[in-house]
């Protein structure tokens, strides 16, 4: 009995062993003809939205990833690749990619450790961290200032959980509620039905900027999080993020990618033509001059 048991046992873990070792990466999958998934965001100005004079994907991030494909195009020798976008919410982005349905994942998403039980992250394109969007006549200047009051945040982001957190731990007495998507958040600010809307600062800047009356309202408060951004890829997949990182790392130690950084922080962006003034932070320039996946959080 004890020897067919264990010739059942090993006979199952050569068939799993067998099962992931046919596992087909990105890279083998596009030499045999397959196509690149990006993944995009419709409203994470200025990384990944919707441009509505063209009802394209456009942004920050967008661009690195059409610069990343290149480098995949040239890696399988497929010219004729075929480069497919589809759209991902905060809720499901994770999802997408740890089931393969997308290859790269191109927005806004904070590389933390919880995530990275599920997928992998290429070199962080930008550093930021979740702060308050209030009404511009709106009193509250931080975090504390929402006794009492409700606060919204994207469903599935890492602010949300870290207010979360913070009002169970301090007994802050705030409502906390759930927004599908940023762009609902923001509306529900301007509308009266929740006090402030945390999010990364720079996602909230974009966003006030593409509102119809930019000036109603404004960025407050300390940083709760610090929230390093980066391309999301498939966590079994060494071969496809190796290549990925190197050219993420040289269009960091090149400085290629600072021209990127200005199209869309220093200059106007579509749709209307605003220009969000932020240049490269000191955190951020700091972490590019030793450009590394490896981040402490």
């Amino acid at each position: 009995m004890k020897v067919q048991h264990w010739g059942f046992a090993w006979g199952l873990l050569a068939l799993c062993c067998t099962g992931v070792a046919s596992a087909q990466g990105v890279l083998e999958r596009i030499t045999a003809g397959g196509k690149l998934v990006i993944a995009h965001r419709e409203s994470s100005v200025p990384f990944s939205y919707i441009d509505s004079a063209s009802g394209k994907p456009v942004g920050y991030a967008v661009d690195l990833c059409l610069r990343l494909a290149e480098v995949v195009r040239k890696k399988t020798g497929k010219k004729d690749m075929e480069v497919e976008f589809v759209a991902v919410t905060p809720a499901n982005r994770i999802t997408m990619i740890e089931q393969g349905k997308a290859d790269m994942e191109c927005g806004s998403t904070t590389n933390n450790a919880e995530r990275r039980q599920k997928v992998a992250f290429t070199i962080p394109h930008f550093i930021t961290g979740a702060r308050l969007l209030v009404k511009t006549a709106s009193p509250i200047d931080r975090v504390e200032d929402l006794n009492g009051k409700k606060l919204v945040s994207t469903k599935g982001t890492t602010p949300l959980k870290a207010a979360d957190q913070a009002n169970r731990e301090r007994l802050m007495g705030i409502t906390i509620v759930e927004a599908p998507d940023h762009a609902k958040a923001v509306e529900m600010v301007e509308k009266g039905e929740a006090d402030a809307f945390v999010m990364d600062d720079v996602l909230l800047y974009g966003l006030a900027a593409g509102r119809p009356d930019p000036k109603a309202l404004k960025v407050v408060g300390r940083f709760m999080t610090t929230e390093p951004l980066a391309i999301m890829l498939p966590k079994n997949d060494p071969e496809f993020k190796k290549l990925i990182d190197e050219e993420m790392r040289r269009l960091i130690t090149s400085r290629d990618i600072y021209p990127i950084y200005d199209k869309w922080f220093n200059k106007p962006i579509p749709p209307s033509n605003t220009v969000l003034n932020l240049p490269v932070s000191y955190l951020l320039r700091d972490f590019w001059k030793y450009p590394t996946d490896q981040v402490p959080f």
